[in-house]
């Protein structure tokens, strides 16, 4: 089995170093003290230091070729759609889970990685069914508890079409997975566009062919003609006749200057439509607008990277990112973002339809972005999207310190006040200097 060149992995790790870089210079500028003396409490939940010591694998896996097929150990999660280069922390407690982590650092062929794909409850018969599309996860960080379980930080890698899943004589779950062939973002040349000539020239005639302008359309139309004489020419089988017609209709289409009129066949909005570049740009503006982030240059060069970084981040439900994961293509999945962030103004709870909260009240908390996922100490994954102002929610409890995704912070429970659902947490600072005083953490799995 093959593997791509290591330059691909180090020249996506520099978009995301860039892109991490960036991010942290915004909240370096949004998140002073009161004080205002340049002393900055950075609320830095993308190290995940809740899960304690935690050792770099200091392996970095080459990506499989396209349509590669192999198994590997299998994490079914409720709750969660793992992106190409998004963050995936997890406590691993129940003994054939800890079993699936330790064959995976130890495979031959496809060393320190995993298979994550969504499982979610069937509405129909309750059950529970996995999602058709996938993605790899690479074992980045790793640690051993006292008491065997594991604190494990993995990053996505590549999408995969899960072919059958089942489990081994230990119980430790497996799936054959098939990498899917990512294409390569599509750019339309600038030069296909060529443009017609000064009006003066259309009218008085051409001087590379000296012909004028309505005699080049006659000649158009008679090649029309001739086109249709050469599809009867065709039928009565009549070689030297198609010959003749041939070069007689190409002469006479092609008299124009090629310099002077579109070699494109269709309108430039037609091409721009699935140009990726173009779709990248326009997509990383309006995210700009909404997140409030700085330059995303470095991404839009990199439409297939950044079309997986938006739909890791969009506020929307799981069920519609599961939707982005399984598109295939750059420019629809581009398309599809750009779709949704017109439309999409406002946050529901997803069991009751209570308005919670606009989309421009979306907060970056962290050098991840608006939305993450995090571990709790029972191994469930939350995946949460940080707001800065909430709407119909109550507070449940009292807030609590230990484990908190947040340093700095402490968090309290909160419900939709409609429908008692567990919507999420309040954060609230623990000291007068750290800015933001308090913000909200939504769960994507609970949002329309």
């Amino acid at each position: 089995m093959d593997l791509v060149d290591q330059d691909l992995l180090l020249e996506e790790d520099e978009v995301e170093q860039d892109y991490t870089y960036f991010l942290r210079q915004y909240l370096e500028e949004h998140l002073e003290d009161d004080d205002g003396d340049g002393v900055v409490h950075l609320a830095e939940p993308s190290l995940h230091t809740y899960l304690g010591e935690i050792e770099d694998t200091r392996h970095r896996t080459a990506f499989l070729d396209g349509d590669s097929v192999v198994n590997l150990p299998l994490f079914r999660l409720q709750g969660v759609v793992l992106f190409p280069g998004a963050t995936l922390p997890l406590r691993v407690i129940e003994p054939r889970m800890v079993a699936a982590v330790e064959r995976a650092l130890s495979q031959v062929d496809v060393p320190y990685t995993i298979g994550v794909i969504r499982i979610h409850r069937d509405t129909a018969n309750w059950r529970m069914k996995s999602a058709s599309i996938g993605t790899t996860a690479e074992i980045r960080q790793y640690g051993r508890l006292q008491d065997g379980s594991l604190n494990v930080v993995t990053r996505g890698q590549q999408r995969f079409r899960l072919r059958r899943c089942w489990n081994d004589a230990d119980g430790v779950p497996y799936g054959e997975i098939e990498i899917i062939e990512e294409g390569l973002p599509l750019k339309t040349p600038r030069d296909v566009f060529g443009e017609l000539g000064p009006s003066s020239a259309r009218s008085s005639g051409d001087k590379v062919t000296g012909k004028s302008y309505q005699e080049i359309r006659s000649n158009l139309n008679e090649a029309e003609t001739k086109d249709s004489r050469i599809d009867s020419c065709s039928t009565s089988g009549n070689q030297s006749c198609i010959g003749e017609e041939l070069n007689d209709s190409f002469e006479n289409r092609y008299a124009y200057p090629s310099n002077k009129i579109s070699t494109a066949f269709w309108p430039h909005w037609v091409y721009r439509m699935f140009d990726s570049h173009s779709l990248a740009q326009r997509a990383a503006d309006m995210w700009r607008k909404i997140i409030g982030v700085p330059s995303m240059d470095n991404l839009v060069k990199k439409p297939d990277i950044l079309s997986f970084y938006i739909a890791s981040k969009i506020p929307v439900s799981e069920s519609t990112r599961q939707e982005l994961l399984d598109i295939d293509g750059i420019a629809y999945r581009l398309r599809k973002e750009i779709e949704l962030l017109e439309s999409i103004d406002i946050i529901q709870c997803k069991s009751c339809q209570t308005i919670i909260a606009k989309r421009s009240d979306m907060l970056v908390m962290s050098s991840e972005g608006p939305l993450g996922a995090y571990v709790n100490p029972g191994g469930y994954v939350h995946e949460i999207m940080t707001l800065h102002k909430a709407n119909g929610l109550d507070l449940d409890g009292p807030p609590a310190t230990e484990y908190s995704w947040f340093p700095g912070y402490a968090w309290t429970i909160t419900r939709c006040a409609s429908c008692r659902t567990q919507m999420g947490w309040l954060f609230t600072a623990t000291t007068k200097k750290l800015k933001p005083r308090s913000f909200w953490g939504i769960r994507s799995c609970q949002v329309a």
